[in-house]
């Protein structure tokens, strides 16, 4: 791969997205580029690029592919590597290239008051830029199975053979995990797997889009996904999604506990960047109001900044208070979490 100049592409269907503030970006008087390795492959990222490169006169090149791939293309260029920042989803991938000793702290006050501490690595290592929650669905005709409420109430025995999920080598389910291990210790949390796995309606298999058009066609009576999967659906034009969507009914886990939990998509800066200045500028401008209703809006995401309206098909999901843990606590428990499933059987 090489880089290439982002090429041009309409906005009319972003229209609330405007110039950056003042503080996030001045005008075309910093000149330079950007070298941004990223493993999200939407045209609303494109849509983001190209503002910030309208705003500022920085040249944002991208190179894409997936995560794993681009940490390890960024160890291998070594101290040579042009990468400015790497963007990617779930905190558990976040983690990897931090592992991976790629990172260096950020130094921006602005993201310090902008982003909550649980979207903030400890050390700075890198930043949340937008969320989705992993939640329950039910088959509507057949009706909410009891009890249904929370995490723990899909190992009950009650709920034996309706359980349609992921694998385990999932990065969602593994970040689901870690949360669990950190909030409950790996003995309770492998408990925990076990009675999942005893109510498995079928073995572990697909994707989250998958599990929802089984939950819908009634193979299965629960299933657990990203909230970005459900809002696709529901916003699609598709008659066959519309019917997919509305034969299923959602359940935030977690609101009488510590919420419901929330994977991220974020970013971190390389530590042999050789544009920081224009990376934190950029992960900035990513936060600013803008920005973060593009992320919502025009990719069904939830911010990361607090208090951002988003108008999106997710939010037509509900209200949900967010589990709090930060997303730093899915990565280190990453190895525990993947251990659990393999003592527990989750293929």
């Amino acid at each position: 791969m090489r880089f290439s100049s982002l090429l041009s592409v309409s906005l009319i269907a972003f229209s609330t997205l405007t110039a950056c503030s003042d503080d996030d970006a001045s005008d075309g008087a910093s000149a330079g580029e950007l070298n941004l390795y990223s493993s999200r492959h939407y045209d609303t990222d494109i849509a983001l690029y190209e503002n910030f490169t309208a705003a500022t006169g920085i040249k944002v090149n991208l190179i894409e592919a997936g995560a794993d791939e681009l940490i390890e293309r960024i160890k291998s260029e070594g101290e040579a590597s042009p990468a400015d920042l790497l963007i990617t989803v779930d905190a558990g991938r976040l983690w990897r290239a931090e592992q991976a000793g790629i990172f260096q702290p950020i130094d921006s006050p602005i993201l310090n008051e902008r982003l909550p501490e649980n979207m903030r690595h400890p050390d700075g290592l890198w930043v949340g830029l937008s969320k989705r929650a992993r939640v329950i669905v039910y088959n509507a005709e057949a009706g909410l199975p009891e009890p249904l409420s929370d995490y723990s109430d899909l190992a009950n025995p009650a709920h034996q053979d309706k359980v349609c999920i992921r694998s385990s080598s999932n990065i969602y389910n593994i970040s689901l995990m870690a949360a669990m291990v950190s909030r409950m210790g790996e003995a309770a949390a492998e408990e925990w797997a076990a009675g999942v796995v005893a109510n498995f309606a079928r073995t572990p298999q697909s994707n989250d889009t998958g599990q929802i058009r089984a939950v819908a066609s009634g193979e299965c009576q629960i299933g657990v996904v990203n909230t970005y999967y459900l809002a696709r659906l529901a916003a699609s034009e598709d008659p066959a999604d519309q019917e997919v969507s509305s034969a299923v009914e959602i359940v935030f886990p977690g609101q009488k506990g510590n919420g419901t939990h929330v994977n991220i998509s974020g970013a971190g800066l390389v530590s042999t960047s050789p544009n920081p200045e224009n990376a934190i500028k950029f992960l900035e401008y990513l936060t600013s109001e803008p920005a973060q209703l593009l992320f919502a809006n025009g990719n069904n995401e939830y911010p990361a900044v607090p208090g951002i309206a988003a108008t999106s098909a997710v939010v037509e999901l509900g209200e949900f208070n967010e589990d709090m843990l930060n997303a730093y606590e899915l990565g280190i428990n990453q190895a525990a979490a993947i251990m659990v499933f393999d003592r527990a059987g989750w293929k």
